[in-house]
């Protein structure tokens, strides 16, 4: 699969495959800030090759197919269908991409809030309630709001998100209740899938390490196996042993030798030779140089800095720049 195309280009290069005329039709069911970065991807497209630009239209054809099965049949049916279409690897890509993006349709309202004005809505409900509704908000809210509940919540909540399938309709509608205090919308869904470990690893990747350490340590304690399932499907900083020259010498560019300088404090050896021997000369010998200034620093400022670095990295690995073997997405069109 062609990852030259970041998938913003992709989505340009299917409007303007699809011609002026149709191109005016999307236009109509886009919010305006959608309008304007597609406009902007589309004013931007030079000149594709003919084989990428058949590639792309093949996956948005992939992803149409995908929904409508979807929508029709539910996920047993779908997934039947895809993997006798598809094959069972892109048919399961497809699939995963359908499902999330039908998720975010629900509780759209709740996606758009301030993650402050959800904690302070939901603060006091039950657990369950509140991993439904992180299920269904963004990935930085719900890491952002996670860190903030009382410990003795964090845990239940990061545990009951995991352990979620798909949810009804009348389930849904009965935490619509609860929000209908705030927020005017009211949607309809037939049975959708909902957090899950997926979901719950793409919000652990974003929480800060200090929190992450504390919800795995008590996870454990409560279930080892689903701690460690959550562990497989992140990436964290310890796991650049796992790229390739090539992707750690891409992110590299993109780091701050302040932050490496930082990040390397707090790292095993293995991995900061492993760091080192990717750098350039020059940025090995500033960040050395750096290292050996630094006096006393905190656990928060090497967690915070290793942070910093996997959001570089996972940003990469979205936009189709390295791959990480963690991550399992494969976008395709946003």
């Amino acid at each position: 699969m062609d990852t030259s195309l970041t998938p913003r280009q992709k989505a340009a290069q299917v409007v303007i495959s699809l011609g002026a005329d149709i191109a005016s039709g999307i236009y109509k069911h886009l919010q305006e800030d959608e309008i304007e970065k597609l406009t902007y991807e589309i004013t931007r497209q030079g000149s594709v090759a003919p084989e990428i630009s058949d590639q792309v239209i093949d996956e948005f054809y992939g992803l149409c197919v995908a929904q409508k099965v979807y929508i029709e049949g539910g996920v047993a049916y779908a997934k039947n269908v895809l993997e006798k279409a598809f094959g069972a690897q892109q048919g399961n890509a497809l699939l995963e991409r359908v499902t999330k993006t039908l998720r975010t349709k629900a509780f759209e309202f709740i996606r758009k809030a301030d993650y402050k004005n959800l904690l302070n809505m939901i603060i006091n409900e039950h657990p369950q309630t509140i991993a439904l509704i992180l299920s269904y908000a963004r990935s930085d809210q719900a890491s952002a709001i996670i860190s903030e509940l009382p410990k003795s919540m964090r845990v239940d909540v990061v545990e009951r998100i995991a352990r979620m399938d798909r949810t009804s309709p009348e389930i849904i509608r009965q935490v619509e209740t609860i929000l209908e205090r705030k927020f005017e919308s009211v949607v309809s869904f037939d049975l959708l899938e909902v957090g899950g470990i997926n979901y719950i690893a793409e919000i652990m990747n974003n929480i800060d390490r200090g929190t992450e350490k504390f919800i795995f340590d008590e996870l454990s304690k409560i279930d080892s196996k689903l701690s460690d399932e959550i562990r497989k499907r992140m990436f964290i900083f310890e796991d650049i042993v796992i790229l390739d020259p090539m992707s750690i010498q891409r992110f590299l560019r993109e780091v701050d030798t302040k932050e490496m300088s930082v990040a390397l404090k707090g790292a095993n050896k293995d991995l900061a030779d492993l760091i080192f021997q990717n750098m350039s000369q020059r940025m090995g010998e500033t960040v050395k140089s750096e290292m050996e200034f630094l006096h006393n620093v905190r656990v928060r400022d090497v967690e915070e800095a290793q942070q910093k670095i996997v959001a570089i990295i996972r940003r990469l690995e979205e936009e189709g720049e390295i791959v990480t073997s963690k991550g399992g997405k494969d976008e395709i069109i946003v």
